[in-house]
């Protein structure tokens, strides 16, 4: 399992072969097994395989072509909606309809998204998180039917390889590791801690594509804009609410 983690590569394109069911099971079982708050396992995953679904998917994932390739998406929600009924058709008063609550089951749903990316990994299978499940969660309810007390909060696409990418830079251990305390960063810490990434050949590169002068310019400018994250903040927002976790609530 140590040289699946570290080997750890997002695949964005996928041979059409189905993955066997027994292999998907132990995968999803895998996924089971993850840390959960309380053991209440409040996340559910959606296995979506058919072809007119994945269509929708691929369309609100901004037209990722891997959404169509890979044989399996699983989209992971914070899912408080079956502890809830639970809880009410045993007699217990639950008290889940708030932002805390809603918080707890994404780490949940995440916990769980990576046992799953792991084991998959470990079964020679490839796997690429989208980020774009948040920003379109509005949507991504529709399409999955999914109802009060769930959001989306991540998603994989999984398949067989058909490509093998490079293992992507990642900061230092110091860059990420506080011993005992936070030790706040000097701008000598910073400059050393993001020295290799900045003088990548893939980031000589991107400075020239995109005409900028340092790489956190291509993330602030070209990736993640203000603009876009106060947007899509207001919008997940608004989903979390309207799908029955309100911070005034019980």
């Amino acid at each position: 399992m140590i040289k699946a983690i570290l080997d750890h590569r997002s695949v964005r394109a996928y041979k059409p072969d189905d993955i066997p069911t027994d292999i998907l099971q132990e995968v999803l079982r895998a996924g089971t097994r993850a840390s959960t708050t309380g053991n209440m396992q409040v996340y559910s995953i959606v296995v979506t395989k058919e072809p007119e679904l994945k269509k929708q998917l691929w369309e609100v994932h901004f037209k990722q072509d891997m959404v169509l390739q890979a044989p399996v998406v699983l989209t992971f929600c914070a899912d408080f909606n079956r502890f809830t009924k639970w809880c009410e058709w045993r007699k217990a008063s639950p008290g889940y309809r708030n932002f805390l609550s809603f918080f707890t089951a994404a780490i949940d749903a995440l916990l769980a998204a990576q046992n799953v990316a792991l084991a998959a990994e470990d079964h020679g299978l490839g796997i690429c998180y989208l980020g774009t499940t948040t920003y379109m969660a509005g949507r991504i309810i529709e399409i999955l039917d999914l109802p009060e007390l769930v959001v989306p909060v991540t998603t994989l696409v999984m398949g067989y390889p058909a490509e093998d990418p490079p293992l992507t830079d990642r900061l230092p251990l110091e860059g990420v590791v506080h011993e005992e305390i936070y030790k706040d960063y000097s701008r000598e810490d910073i400059d050393r801690i993001y020295a290799e990434k900045e003088a990548l050949e893939d980031t000589r590169k991107l400075l020239e594509i995109n005409d900028k002068e340092t790489l956190a310019q291509i993330f602030t400018d070209n990736r993640y804009t203000k603009k876009d994250n106060v947007f899509f903040s207001k919008e997940f927002l608004k989903v979390i609410e309207q799908q029955g976790f309100r911070k005034d609530e019980g």
